[in-house]
């Protein structure tokens, strides 16, 4: 397994000089193949596991679909079509292949953020080489409408990627991209394994309904790469199972659950709300009583309570986060994520509650 995995940038050639890493490489691909297979995506061809994370996983399968390039370079396409997404991995990915990005801007609807897919068809143009759409974010941004946007890639022969960074533990954003993948076109599906499979950091799955995207994707890859990834999921998906796997989406969901009726809780105790968004695995809280000195202060009492993971927002001192430009509301996004336990949900809310009294009551 040391040996890594690949042979001279073909990443599931098998290697000679070690049977053991091929083998178990392709067992993990397998797996990957049916894991997806089973919690939600029943129609895709082929899956492999990559030793990189979600943002350079995009980097790879943009490289390997580029399209030909005419010796002139005259027709070639170098654009890459991006709805409002405020994460600087995507965007860097996107830079790192040469690609230019075209950013269309999020819209307030009620509570939540989107992007008409109207407002994607405007912006598209002969320069235009691929789109980006994406599952899973954090509030107000929801999700993508990617069975209108994979219609649309289909008419305007688009390489359509989708970043599905924590939707396999959904199985309302998994059913999503299912019905994406039978109305139009859908090139590949990346998932990170550390969100989705509990593993490390490193690792991202790569799905496609075509094998020969699958195979392009494998041969881009320069050099041989590290085992270590493909060992830690292959490991997580032995020790789960297919039964394991179902009781953590199953946690997940009751978990998502209890965090939004505590959440409403403290909302109805400080004169707050919960923002009115769909997302099955975060939950966001307005923040409009405290002032901008509190703002600050409650990431800070939140972490010296070592309550890491939540997010405050104030789009009016910084708007990248809220995936638009006009979002006046400030808000804290706390998630419910796979792999979480009941008594990590009650303990987190507990220490927001006491979190927020520590800098109300100053």
């Amino acid at each position: 397994f040391c040996h890594g995995v690949g042979r001279s940038g073909f990443l599931t050639a098998p290697q000679p000089k070690a049977p053991g890493g091929s083998i178990m490489y392709e067992i993990s691909n397998y797996l990957a193949r049916d894991i997806l297979r089973n919690f939600g995506l029943p129609n895709i061809s082929k899956a492999i596991v990559v030793p990189l994370c979600t943002g350079m996983s995009l980097s790879l399968t943009l490289g390997a679909l580029r399209s030909e390039i005419d010796k002139n370079r005259q027709n070639f396409k170098n654009t890459v079509v991006v709805p409002q997404i405020d994460h600087k991995s995507l965007l860097k990915s996107i830079e790192l292949m040469g690609f230019e990005t075209r950013i269309i801007k999020g819209k307030i609807f009620g509570d939540a953020v989107r992007i008409p897919v109207e407002d994607i068809e405007s912006r598209i143009d002969e320069n235009c080489y691929a789109i980006i759409s994406a599952t899973s974010f954090f509030p107000p941004r929801e999700a993508d409408d990617i069975k209108e946007i994979s219609k649309l890639a289909k008419n305007e022969d688009l390489v359509h990627i989708i970043i599905n960074a924590y939707g396999v533990q959904s199985p309302e954003w998994m059913r999503i991209i299912r019905s994406a993948i039978d109305a139009g076109r859908v090139d590949a599906i990346i998932q990170s394994t550390d969100k989705n499979f509990l593993t490390p950091v490193g690792g991202a799955l790569i799905a496609s309904p075509s094998k020969e995207t699958i195979s392009k994707i494998s041969q881009a890859y320069a050099g041989r790469a590290s085992a270590a990834p493909i060992v830690n999921f292959l490991i997580s998906m032995l020790s789960l199972g297919t039964s394991g796997y179902q009781k953590l989406i199953d946690e997940q969901q009751q978990n998502r659950k209890l965090l939004e009726e505590k959440l409403k809780a403290i909302a109805d105790k400080i004169d707050e709300k919960l923002l009115d968004t769909f997302n099955p695995v975060a939950v966001a809280l307005t923040l409009e009583n405290l002032k901008k000195d509190q703002l600050y202060a409650l990431g800070g009492a939140l972490y010296n309570l070592r309550v890491t993971g939540p997010r405050v927002y104030n789009p009016k001192e910084k708007k990248f986060g809220t995936c638009c430009e006009n979002y006046s509301t400030p808000y804290i996004v706390m998630n419910a994520a796979i792999g979480s336990k009941t008594r990590d949900i009650t303990s987190a809310v507990e220490r927001f509650d006491k979190a927020y009294q520590q800098i109300t009551q100053k």
